[in-house]
């Protein structure tokens, strides 16, 4: 296990803290404008990094040394976040829920991300991403609106992801349904009258079906945080995965970083199932027909392995009548996601215009 580390970002030319420059592959210092590259790493280090992990040796907590790490985290009182700190940090703000988060028993041992997909929007963009897409909804509150173009910067944070690979073989049982018609006298009345007619009717005669299917999986996508509204979380892939770096604590300078805390175990939990439901959707194509029934799946799971990665999310949260919305920006893509709003006023007017509408429309009518 490795000790304790802190890592600082010193500007080389006047001594200040240095930020990571979304888009780039570099840091900006904010007090004098020196940029200083990130060091790459050459295809063997960059292969290594990118590996991935024994997912059986994870779950025996089997990992080579190398691939944990000790970091020093807070845990959120208000959301339950765990906040990693970096350099000579002791207290932040939590960029989920705005709670101040103070640095608690000391170090954490967890799994150590080995790659990241960089920032790729600022701030700005983040922003005008996301008041955009508030102006796009019906009957949101302008006051909202504008409180978001013009309020408190927008939080960058790298937001935990695990990634899961896996061979599968599954064997199934089931049913195949092919539709046939038969023609029958129905009578019906009609104009007061009794008439007989013909009509087809449709049924379903069912064959047993059985049969195998495979596929490999490669990288599906289960956030480790429990902090991140999932829905919200789900709505901003598309990620693009190829955009993968290694990790390096200088991508972090300048945001906040997540630990997990939904652990591999059930982060692998959630992973079959989605696995298994597509792993149903093929069985149900191979079987064929007009209709399927499955009866049985059985599924043989190989060469299972996993990556931890961090994606990078610019949050937002804002309070209006009283109640807190948050949004989250995905920060490679700019896609957006939130909490709706409503305008009272905007909806009273509509349903006034609508009832305005309405009644000239009838008295146009009777007058004709």
């Amino acid at each position: 296990m490795t000790g304790q580390q802190e890592f600082r970002w010193p500007c080389e030319q006047c001594g200040a803290q240095l930020r990571f420059a979304p888009g780039q592959t570099e840091l900006v210092c904010d007090h004098c404008g020196h940029v200083q590259k990130i060091p790459a790493r050459d295809a063997r280090g960059q292969a290594e990094a990118l590996a991935e992990h024994d997912l059986l040796a994870a779950l025996r907590d089997d990992l080579p040394r190398g691939a944990m790490e000790e970091v020093r985290t807070a845990t959120c009182t208000g959301c339950g976040a765990l906040i990693e700190f970096q350099g000579a940090t002791h207290a932040t703000e939590c960029p989920f829920c705005a709670s101040p988060v103070v640095l608690d028993s000391g170090a954490h041992r967890q799994i150590k991300p080995q790659a990241l997909v960089p920032f790729a929007l600022t701030e700005r963009q983040a922003r005008e991403a996301m008041v955009g897409w508030m102006g796009s909804l019906w009957f949101a509150p302008n006051t909202l609106m504008e409180y978001a173009r013009k309020g408190r910067a927008m939080n960058g944070v790298y937001a935990p992801y695990w990634t899961f690979d896996a061979e599968t073989r599954s064997r199934y049982s089931g049913q195949r349904g092919e539709y046939y018609y038969e023609t029958r006298t129905v009578t019906v009345r009609e104009n007061g009258r009794s008439v007989q007619r013909q009509e087809r009717v449709r049924k379903t005669r069912w064959y047993p079906a059985s049969g195998r299917v495979a596929r490999d999986f490669d990288d599906v996508l289960i956030l480790g945080s429990a902090s991140l509204p999932q829905g919200m979380a789900k709505g901003l892939a598309p990620w693009s995965l190829s955009a993968l770096v290694p990790y390096a604590p200088d991508y972090l300078a300048g945001f906040d970083a997540e630990g997990y805390t939904v652990d591999l175990a059930p982060a692998h939990d959630q992973a079959q199932e989605e696995m298994s439901w597509v792993i149903h959707q093929d069985v149900l194509q191979d079987i064929g027909g007009d209709e399927q029934r499955v009866d049985t799946i059985d599924t043989d799971w190989s060469d299972e392995t996993f990556k931890h990665i961090l994606l990078p999310i610019w949050l937002a949260a804002y309070k209006y009548n009283g109640k807190s919305y948050r949004f989250l920006v995905n920060g490679q893509t700019g896609k957006v996601q939130g909490e709706r709003p409503w305008s009272a006023w905007k909806i009273a007017f509509a349903v006034l215009a609508a009832a305005i509408v309405a009644g000239v429309a009838a008295w146009i009518y009777s007058k004709r």
